[in-house]
């Protein structure tokens, strides 16, 4: 499996720290060359690899760490997203009136034309994301939705791999809502840093 970060600003950087914890492979890209991301990229560990947009779309998951209006121009970048797991990290605030009523991850969704698209790791704020998730004698939590469920139990895998406890919520428009802005107003479990012990 393949793992891919587009998008290195907070989150995107954050998490690279996640899968540069536990030596996992990951590419990273952004809207910038690879040549100016790979001062951060190398700080962060040896297994962050800063690639072009182009390659970095080559991986199996592709977690989505944009500003939630630029997931377009990723979508736009591949024909067919067949085959590709896309986590999405966004989040929508305020949200806008384009959304016809639908969770903010069901409409990026619908932009990644054959992709399985789960919602998770936005909850957390990006400080809080970077950090060891191994705390107070547990994992924290992340929390996931998506419709597909073995692509919700390939991300489940990843976090717990992280060093996260994964939490499923159901589907995109059940917990995919509790992490949903409203209006001016943060979805229920958004930046719930919540720890779940070992057994």
């Amino acid at each position: 499996m393949s793992y891919a970060i587009v998008g290195f600003g907070r989150i995107g950087q954050a998490l690279a720290h996640a899968f540069a914890r536990k030596n996992i492979d990951v590419t990273v890209a952004s809207r910038r060359p690879p040549e100016a991301l790979e001062p951060q990229a190398r700080a962060i560990g040896p297994m962050v690899v800063a690639k072009s947009l182009r390659e970095a779309l080559k991986a199996d998951t592709i977690i989505l760490g944009v500003p939630f209006g630029e997931h377009r121009e990723v979508a736009k970048a591949l024909p067919s997203w067949e085959g590709k797991t896309i986590i999405d990290a966004t989040n929508a605030f305020p949200v806008p009136e384009e959304l016809d009523g639908l969770p903010s991850s069901a409409f990026v969704a619908k932009a990644f034309t054959g992709a399985k698209l789960v919602k998770g790791f936005n909850h957390l704020g990006a400080a809080t994301l970077a950090t060891d998730p191994v705390v107070a004698g547990g994992h924290r939590v992340v929390f996931l939705s998506g419709d597909d469920e073995d692509a919700t139990a390939r991300v489940a895998a990843l976090a717990k791999q992280l060093g996260f406890a994964p939490v499923k919520l159901g589907k995109l428009d059940e917990g995919g809502a509790l992490v949903h802005a409203r209006g001016r107003i943060w979805g229920p479990l958004i930046f719930q840093d919540l720890f779940k012990k070992e057994p």
